[in-house]
Parts: C-alpha cells; structure tokens; sequence
C-alpha cells in the first residue's frame, strides 16, 4: 500500500533522514517506534505531504505523494491524526468532528461517517455539545481520532496517540485502534509505548539516527535483545 525508498530529508544543511527504507501492507498496522528525536514525526510529516524530501520516494497505491501537496494527499486517503490533538478547544465536540470532513469525497459522506464514529466512540456521541477544550486528555484523544476518521482514510496515521494518558485510557484507544483495523483501515502508528504496541501490532520498524535499523513482526521485536534492552530497560 506505501512503499518509502532511499528517502532522505533535510532541515538545512541537518540531515533528518537518510536512506530510509519502510513499507506499509494494506490492512495491516504498523507500528514505527524509537526514542525522541530520531525522525518519527519527520518522516510520517513527510509521507503526508508537510514536508518535501530531498531524495528518495513515497509510493501509496501507485502515486508518488513526494510530489503532491498536502491536501492531495488527504483526498487520496492518507490522514494523520497530529501528536498533541490539536482540536479546536473552544468548539464542540460535534463541530471539532465536522471539521474532519473537508475534503470532497468525505463531505459527501458525512452523516454515515458521523454515525461510525459515534459506533466506534460512543462516549463522543454523549459529549457531541460539549466544549472540546473541557474535556479530558482521553475523551479529546477520542475527538482527535474521531476527526481523523471523518475525513474517510485509507491509511491512517497516528502520531503517539498514547503520550500524556493514563493506562487505562491507553488500553482503550489501542482497543480503538485495532477495530479501526477490522473496519478495513490500515493503520501507521507512532509510538514510545513500545511493550503495548509490539503486543497488537502486525510489523514493526524501529528507527534510530534517522533511518530503520530493525524491522519485524511485533511479538518478533519484543522478543529482539536490541529492543530489550534500549526501549523496554531489560
């Protein structure tokens, strides 16, 4: 479904990424995973148009989106739920979701995408009044997710959807997330919560100093020595 060759980006004369190698099969999640700093965001802003690599490729079902702009991409299917939500907090839940659907294809089918988010998240269903700055850091991760599924993708990214929750709320939204999958969506995941999403996930890449040094099976990373060791302490 993605396929990311020899791919290099850089900030000036700083190198981000370089040579980097990640394929991404329909139907699945994978999970992308490494520590701070190390080109996460970089490369999933640039698999979505944000950011335009200096070499390389990014093929999604035959069209190279390194030479598309942003907003093509979205239309083509490719939609990325951001680190940090970013909501609108001072409008309501509903109005947040309905921002979503902007592009042409997804304003058409509103109304049935608002009705399989409010299935997949019924708790935004309650809180569809609501300010969404009012809500807690789970239920506005929900939003967030929520909107990223109103604009009808293909593939789905999701830049540590985890980070600042309580575990409790992580177990749901990866619970989330895996039904997402059975919907037929397909799923990019970015993550430090190595131990959960090596559990769930289909594959698995490990990037480090801005390019993938391990690839695999999740079960097959959480058993890897070099993973035990610099992400999970053992």
């Amino acid at each position: 479904m993605l396929e990311v060759s020899s791919l290099e980006v850089c900030y000036g004369d700083l190198v981000a990424l370089s040579g980097l190698n990640l394929h991404v099969e329909q139907g699945r999640i994978v999970a992308l995973l490494g520590s701070n700093g190390v080109g996460k965001t970089t490369l999933i802003n640039t698999i979505c148009g944000l950011f335009k690599p200096t070499k390389g490729s990014i093929v999604y079902q035959g069209t190279h989106l390194e030479r598309e702009p942003a907003h093509r991409v979205v239309e083509l299917g490719v939609v990325q739920v951001p680190e940090g939500r970013k909501l609108f907090p001072q409008m309501t839940v509903l109005e947040n979701l309905q921002m979503g659907a902007y592009p042409p294809r997804a304003r058409e089918l509103a109304e049935e995408s608002l009705d399989f988010v409010f299935g997949l998240l019924p708790r935004l269903k309650e809180r569809t009044n609501q300010i969404a700055g009012t809500l807690s850091g789970g239920e506005q991760q929900m939003v967030a997710l929520g909107r990223g599924l109103m604009a009808r993708p293909r593939l789905l990214i999701l830049d540590e959807p985890s980070l600042g929750l309580a575990p409790l709320v992580v177990q749901t939204i990866f619970e989330t997330v895996r039904q997402v999958k059975e919907t037929g969506i397909t799923v990019l995941l970015v993550e430090q919560n190595v131990r959960q999403v090596l559990s769930f996930c289909d594959r698995a890449f490990v990037l480090e100093n801005g390019c993938i040094t391990l690839g695999g099976q999740g079960l097959e990373l959480l058993d890897n020595p070099h993973v035990r060791e610099a992400y999970l302490g053992m």
